[in-house]
C-alpha cells in the first residue's frame, strides 16, 4: 500500500468494489447475507476499516463456497447472522467500538492512578 493510499482510502474503496462485484454472482439469498454480515461487522472495523477486509473476504469466500456446493445460507452460517459475524470479527481479534473504549477508559484511569499513587 503507497502512502496515498493509506492517506486516500483508495485501496479500500477498491477492495470493497471487488467484494461486491463477487457478490454480484451469489444466488440472492446469499447477496443478502453479504450485506447483512457486512453491516454487522462494520461495529468491529478500526478507524480506517482496514482490519474488516481479510474478515469479509473470508465470510465471502464462504458464502461463494456454499453457492458453489448448493448449500442455502443457513446451512452454512446458521439462522444468526449476527451471532455469526460476531464471531468471524471476534476470531480474528477485531473487537468492537465497546471493547475499544473499555481498554481506553482503563488505560486511562491507570495512568491517572499512577501518578497519584507515585
Amino acid at each position: 500500500m503507497s502512502f496515498w493510499e493509506a492517506i486516500t482510502g483508495s485501496d479500500l474503496t477498491r477492495d470493497w468494489k471487488a467484494f461486491e462485484a463477487r457478490a454480484q454472482a451469489l444466488p440472492a439469498d446469499h447477496r443478502v447475507a453479504w450485506e447483512q454480515i457486512g453491516t454487522h461487522l462494520f461495529s468491529h472495523g478500526s478507524f480506517t476499516g482496514r482490519n474488516l477486509t481479510p474478515i469479509a473476504d473470508a465470510a465471502l469466500g464462504l458464502l461463494e463456497e456454499a453457492s458453489a456446493e448448493g448449500q442455502g445460507v443457513h446451512e452454512v452460517i446458521g439462522d444468526d447472522i449476527a451471532g455469526f459475524s460476531a464471531a468471524l470479527a471476534g476470531e480474528a481479534g477485531a473487537g468492537n467500538y465497546r471493547d475499544r473504549w473499555r481498554e481506553q477508559l482503563n488505560r486511562n484511569v491507570a495512568r491517572k492512578l499512577a501518578r497519584l499513587g507515585g
